[in-house]
């Protein structure tokens, strides 16, 4: 059901904006059309400025013929020969060149009035096409809404409300920060690879690019939180039910690293995306993944959704949520709050439901945690990784512990650090007969999702390009 929905969604848009354009470039004819319906008045104001003598007037017919008609037209051209004759002076040849005008009027509306029902032909049936996917679209989503409609109405209990004109105001704020970042990829890539330029120009547009990405990062900085879905939008736009992610607050901050991805960077495409984020994009392969935000924060943290629960009550409200996720994966930590969380989790919760992430380097954490589980795990977590071993369960609580690659000795890999938490994890999950594909790829897929952004800006922009041309015409 979730690929028929993104189909639908995906061929919907692709043929209504079709429709669209086919639709301005009809009224453009329209209008056009009845633009011309003035002709016989211009024609009679040419003949009376024959009459008059009057080179001006001719002189602004003519200018308007040239501006409401066809570059075929005949009309035009006779009407332009009339008034070269009244520059040299000669009236009677103006005469004879424009005599049979009126006729050629008629043919040029002719050809504007087949010109438009050609256009209104076109466009009738993608517009109906387009109706229809919408309405099958908005259908599939209004089922998908339903379907998730029990953790909505939890959710959006905490969700702090916000203005309705921020998210779309930044989201086109992320959009001229994201064309920046790719126009200063693509320049980095001309300026370093274009060998037949001259230095010049390649020397201007490496400067060029290298200036995008400071304003680029600029923007994103500060537009991408106040763009993010809260956790009750995301949910709504995924019928599948949530996978919820539980961590300490004092995680945050490591979470928030942007780690170096050699891949882009030697590419000349600047990595933007934090570790939650890359994540996050592996844990979507379930359904949307929602957190509790840190109270008090201005702004979320990138990556999972955030919804706020009340400092006194906090713990009735996460119990609920684990209840209606499908997965709740865990990250350990030193709060008092996160080994409530596991008790919780291994009391009221089906074993493969509970995914354990387990920082490197904090064997400390690894050896509480055997106190807190129906069979120890032996986790070592002796590495230095962000995460270095994945934990699940079968249904008698055994513990299965997946680490964390690379290992030692395997050769360098561009691919960044989430990736092998990912695949941990899918493997990990394997085990226990849960089957998820692509997690890992999941986590790279965050910069081809920029360009993509920036490529559907194109035809947008042509859109409106278009839309603004009928206006002006109008």
């Amino acid at each position: 059901m979730r690929t028929l929905n993104r189909i639908v969604t995906a061929t919907a848009s692709v043929v209504t904006y079709v429709a669209l354009l086919l639709a301005i470039t009809a009224g453009i004819d329209l209008r056009e059309r009845n633009a011309y319906h003035d002709a016989p008045a211009q024609y009679a104001a040419f003949l009376a400025a024959l009459d008059s003598r009057s080179p001006d007037d001719a002189h602004a017919v003519d200018s308007w013929f040239r501006a409401h008609t066809q570059a075929s037209s005949r009309a035009d051209a006779s009407i332009s020969l009339g008034t070269d004759a009244v520059d040299d002076g000669d009236y009677d040849l103006a005469r004879r060149f424009t005599d049979d005008v009126a006729e050629k009027i008629a043919e040029d509306q002719q050809g504007f009035d087949r010109r438009f029902a050609e256009a209104w032909a076109r466009a009738l049936p993608w517009l109906v096409i387009g109706a229809i996917l919408t309405a099958a679209a908005l259908a599939l989503r209004h089922w998908r809404r339903k379907q998730n409609a029990d953790v909505v109405e939890v959710v959006n209990q905490f969700v702090p409300p916000r203005p309705w004109w921020r998210r779309p105001v930044f989201l086109v704020v992320s959009g001229i920060g994201y064309t920046f970042l790719v126009s200063g990829f693509f320049a980095f890539i001309t300026a370093t690879r274009a060998y037949e330029l001259p230095w010049a120009v390649r020397g201007l547009v490496f400067v060029g690019g290298f200036v995008t990405w400071p304003i680029a990062y600029f923007l994103l900085k500060h537009s991408r939180p106040r763009s993010t879905r809260s956790a009750a939008q995301a949910l709504r736009t995924d019928w599948r039910k949530p996978v919820l992610y539980l961590r300490g607050f004092g995680d945050d901050p490591e979470a928030a690293v942007v780690d170096e991805q050699p891949a882009l960077t030697s590419s000349g495409l600047l990595s933007i995306h934090s570790r939650e984020e890359h994540l996050i994009g592996a844990l979507r392969a379930f359904g949307p993944v929602v957190a509790v935000g840190r109270p008090g924060e201005q702004l979320p943290h990138l990556g999972a959704a955030r919804f706020y629960l009340p400092g006194d009550d906090w713990q009735s409200g996460v119990l609920r949520l684990m209840e209606l996720s499908q997965l709740i994966v865990l990250r350990l930590g030193d709060g008092d709050g996160v080994w409530w969380e596991v008790d919780q989790a291994r009391d009221t919760q089906p074993p493969g439901k509970l995914v354990l992430l387990i920082p490197g380097g904090r064997p400390d954490l690894a050896e509480r945690l055997d106190a807190h589980l129906p069979k120890p795990a032996k986790v070592a977590a002796h590495s230095d990784r962000w995460t270095s071993d994945v934990v699940v369960f079968k249904e008698d609580w055994t513990p299965h512990v997946q680490p964390v690659g690379p290992f030692p000795g395997d050769k360098k890999s561009p691919a960044p650090a989430m990736f092998y938490v990912a695949q941990a994890m899918q493997a990990a999950l394997r085990e226990i007969g849960v089957r998820r594909r692509a997690m890992g790829p999941r986590t790279n897929s965050l910069p081809l999702a920029i360009i993509g952004k920036v490529l559907l800006l194109i035809p947008a922009f042509v859109l409106v390009v278009y839309f603004l041309r009928l206006l002006l015409l109008w």
